[in-house]
Formats: C-alpha cells, structure tokens, sequence
C-alpha cells in the first residue's frame, strides 16, 4: 500500500480494477458516509482516476489532500469539508 504523511484514515475504498466512471462513483458514494473531517483513502489502478479525482475534489468542494503511485496503484486521499 501507498505510503502517506496524512495521519488517520477513516475510511478506504478499493477501486483497483475498475475503470471510468466506477472510482468516482464509489468514492462519492463512500464520501456520503463521512463527517466534515474526515479522510477517505481511494486506492485505484485507472490512470484516468489521475484527472478524475481532482475534478471531483474541485466540483464538490472537498479536499484532495494528497496523492500518490505504488506498484501501478494510485492512492488519493481526500477530506470532506
């Protein structure tokens, strides 16, 4: 797994393996759980995720904390505001 200087992770979505638009639809369905606060880790494989996520971040407001690449797996992190 991706390392990371953000501290706890409340939530972790897998979404290895799936490609446009199923990332986004996962995280903003997870994102709906979360309490203003709160990190949510997305772990993708889809190189469009890249571009994908940031806009989603932009769009709803949210928090693109940091992102990251290991072994082919991207990891997003991202807060809810």
């Amino acid at each position: 797994m991706a390392t990371s200087q953000i501290g706890k992770v409340d939530t972790v979505v897998d979404a290895k393996g799936q490609v446009c638009p199923m990332p986004i639809v996962m995280l903003a369905k997870a994102f709906k759980d979360l309490a203003v606060g709160q990190i949510l880790m997305l772990l993708a494989t889809d190189a469009g995720a890249k571009k994908d996520v940031a806009a989603w971040a932009e769009k709803t407001g949210n928090l693109l904390l940091e992102t990251s690449e290991e072994g082919g797996v991207l990891a997003f992190y991202l807060q809810k505001v």
